[in-house]
């Protein structure tokens, strides 16, 4: 059982709101980034003040209890490794603004994390869910939302954002805003372009009712979609194909998109700005998943495999 969390300190609420509000104008940090943050920082200063503590006043062994009693708790390791990545931002900032002598997060080891390869679908799972949406108004908004995925390699973050005048469909282009409000370019392909352009002039005026928005994909009440909606309709659409909701996701026609380059001789540099990496090692994991095609690829079809 996880122990009932008691309120922070309301001047380590101030801390916390203080360091957000720099985070975001010096590094500008998207706006999940920034939730995760206060969400860890507040529940870290409210154990604290449990304890009769503040941020201000931390030890590494005070940090090393922490992570101990989240062990013993339940979390995993993974949410623990976020925890302290949240922390160490935290406490540089302040040893940097001269508020702390000293870093509690030096020598305190993240945990091991397995490194699990993405999840993607084959490229006739994916041809069966494109063709899922049926032949309405809402079956040609998700029709087109499946292909930029696809086409596109799109956060789900960065789909559900889009606006229309981020869409130019004469130079076949979207403007994507992603992670850190970086923006880059990506091509859409001739078939997503296509979905799009019939979606932009058939179903989505049907959809506004006459009305306006700025978002590109909005519900039967004229809303932008959320991530959320969107999750269950990729499920939905999934399951009606045959394919178990518990392997597809908004992420996985993210993976799905890079693994398939690779396996068609893309180059990484380019799939790295496609899909808005700031470092190539992120990029590179696909590698190991065209790797790991290979090796099954050999070992059903080679007579010595």
């Amino acid at each position: 059982m996880r122990a009932a969390v008691a309120a922070p300190a309301a001047a380590d609420v101030q801390l916390v709101a203080w360091f957000i509000e720099r985070s975001w104008a010096e590094l500008g940090l998207a706006d999940n980034t920034l939730a995760s943050y206060r969400a860890d920082l507040r529940a870290f200063a409210a154990w604290l003040a449990r304890r009769g503590g503040g941020l201000l006043q931390v030890t590494r062994a005070d940090l090393q209890q922490y992570l101990a009693e989240r062990v013993a708790g339940g979390y995993k390791p993974r949410s623990t490794a976020r925890l302290l990545s949240s922390l160490r931002h935290f406490y540089r900032l302040l040893v940097r603004e001269g508020r702390v002598d000293a870093d509690p997060t030096l020598l305190v080891e993240a945990p091991k994390l397995p490194r699990g390869l993405p999840k993607a679908l084959s490229e006739s799972e994916i041809e069966a869910l494109l063709q899922a949406p049926p032949a309405t108004a809402l079956g040609q908004r998700d029709r087109a939302m499946l292909e930029l995925m696809y086409a596109c390699g799109l956060r789900v973050s960065e789909l559900v954002g889009l606006e229309a005048t981020q869409v130019n469909l004469r130079q076949g282009v979207l403007r994507v805003t992603g992670k850190g409000g970086k923006e880059r370019l990506v091509p859409l392909g001739a078939e997503a372009a296509y979905w799009l352009g019939r979606y932009v002039t058939e179903a989505r005026p049907l959809l506004l009712k006459g009305g306006r928005s700025q978002a590109l994909f909005v519900s039967a009440r004229r809303a932008a979609l959320t991530r959320q909606m969107f999750w269950v309709l990729v499920r939905r659409h999934a399951a009606s194909v045959g394919i178990a909701p518990s392997r597809v996701s908004p992420h996985v026609l993210r993976h799905s998109f890079a693994t398939h380059l690779l396996n068609h001789g893309a180059d990484l540099r380019a799939l790295q700005l496609m899909l808005g990496h700031s470092s190539l090692s992120t990029t590179q994991i696909y590698t190991l998943v065209a790797r790991e095609g290979l090796k099954r690829l050999h070992a059903r079809h080679h007579p010595r495999g």
